[in-house]
């Protein structure tokens, strides 16, 4: 049996060789039964995955639940934010904040990215060195989702500790029920953690806030937003936060984090960049593609029908692995290969196959990513030592918790300065 459901099975970052075999296995893979939760069919190729992103009719994000294990309806109705419904619902929802990750808008944050990621390289610099992660990769894109959120400066920290435990609740080992003083059965908890229900505190204490002190910010929009009618409720408002503060940061973290990886193992191809800066774009979506951050999402199967030569029926439940896709060799050349010019044409699933569920920060993602690369090359800036990453268990995100380096400026680039 094809473990996927297991966290130990990302151990050592994205198995590639399993995903290709199983790509290479006509229909789809079936994991049965598994600790209670029911088996499941795993989507590998790049087409295959686009046909279930772009069908919502088909295959559900509202019905059953979009990760593998499964939960009880009551939990599905507390838990569900903007990704686990479908339309018009979720396209509804979808429009109270899709204006501030356009990408005309997003190009109004590049300073204020820019500043944040010269300031955690100065850090950096100035030690010579030290976790890649918590003085660059997870700093920089929490601080920009939470400026754009209204979330002050001196609660970023707190939203990271939050984030980093709520991908916990997808390990093996998650926090302690009752930790953050949590009341609620971790049943109705997004990822069955007492982080979400801090979070959810949080949000609810920082909407009172604006709601006496109006910003111009996402949060002021979401408590004077309505549906329908009806302005969102104080789980809906709660749910709303959880999503934006995670998926505004978990993606971009992910990436930058193993952007140091790449900067070593593919130095010439980082050195390209270098002297051709137009590269910038396509670079960081080849960061992205190649980082994978997020593994998979789950549907469910709303009526029967056939995948790739498989015969579903209701109530399947199908994931869709990007990790796998994404180097899929039949849709991207030399997959394993990391490839500065590689054409945008056919895109990676990184940010999702396309349709309603498209990551909504997408844009935003890029310009982080590019900015870092951007400014590390400026500044001539070299990781001269990297140790072995420590991932995060989980089979759902591909993140690194630690990650030491060494770092030197070229000596040319200091004589400029």
């Amino acid at each position: 049996m094809i473990e996927l459901h297991r966290a130990e099975t990302f151990a050592g970052g994205i198995p590639h060789g399993l995903f290709a075999s199983m790509r290479a296995d006509p229909g789809l893979t079936w994991t049965p039964d598994h600790a209670g939760t029911t088996g499941f069919w795993s989507v590998g190729r790049h087409r295959d995955l686009v046909t279930v992103s772009r069908d919502t009719e088909t295959y559900s994000s509202a019905v059953g639940h979009i990760q593998i294990y499964d939960i009880d309806a009551d939990a599905l109705d507390a838990r569900a934010s903007m990704i686990d419904l479908d339309p018009p619902v979720h396209t509804r929802l979808r429009r109270l904040v899709s204006s501030a990750f356009t990408p005309k808008h997003v190009e109004l944050y590049r300073q204020a990215v820019r500043d944040r990621v010269r300031s955690c390289l100065d850090q950096l610099e100035a030690a010579g060195g030290g976790d890649w992660v918590s003085t660059v990769a997870a700093p920089i894109p929490i601080g920009v989702i939470c400026d754009i959120m209204g979330v002050p400066e001196d609660d970023h920290q707190y939203m990271i500790e939050l984030s980093d435990h709520l991908v916990a609740g997808t390990a093996n080992e998650p926090l302690e029920p009752t930790a953050y003083g949590n009341t609620t059965e971790l049943r109705l908890l997004p990822f069955n953690s007492p982080a979400a229900f801090a979070m959810a505190a949080y949000a609810s204490e920082l909407a009172d806030r604006r709601r006496q002190d109006p910003r111009d910010d996402l949060i002021t929009r979401l408590i004077n937003a309505e549906v329908e009618g009806e302005s969102l409720n104080r789980d809906e408002f709660a749910n709303f936060f959880r999503l934006m503060i995670f998926a505004g940061n978990e993606t971009t973290r992910s990436s930058m984090a193993h952007l140091a990886l790449h900067m070593v193992q593919f130095e010439e191809a980082f050195e390209r960049v270098r002297s051709d800066r137009s590269l910038l774009p396509t670079v960081a979506d080849e960061v992205v593609r190649y980082s994978s951050p997020i593994l998979y999402f789950r549907r469910t199967v709303s009526q029967p029908t056939v995948l790739s030569g498989t015969e579903l029926a209701e109530g399947d439940k199908v994931v869709m692995w990007y990790a796998s896709a994404n180097f899929d060799e039949n849709v991207f050349d030399d997959p394993l290969m990391f490839q500065p010019e590689r054409s945008s044409v056919p895109t990676h699933v990184a940010f999702g196959g396309g349709g309603a569920h498209f990551c909504l920060g997408a844009s935003l993602a890029r310009l982080e990513v590019a900015e870092l690369i951007e400014e590390m090359l400026d500044r001539g800036l070299h990781l001269t030592e990297v140790g072995e990453p420590t991932f995060v268990e989980s089979n759902f995100v591909n993140g690194i918790e630690h990650l030491d380096v060494n770092v030197r400026r070229d000596r040319s680039r200091k004589e400029q300065q």
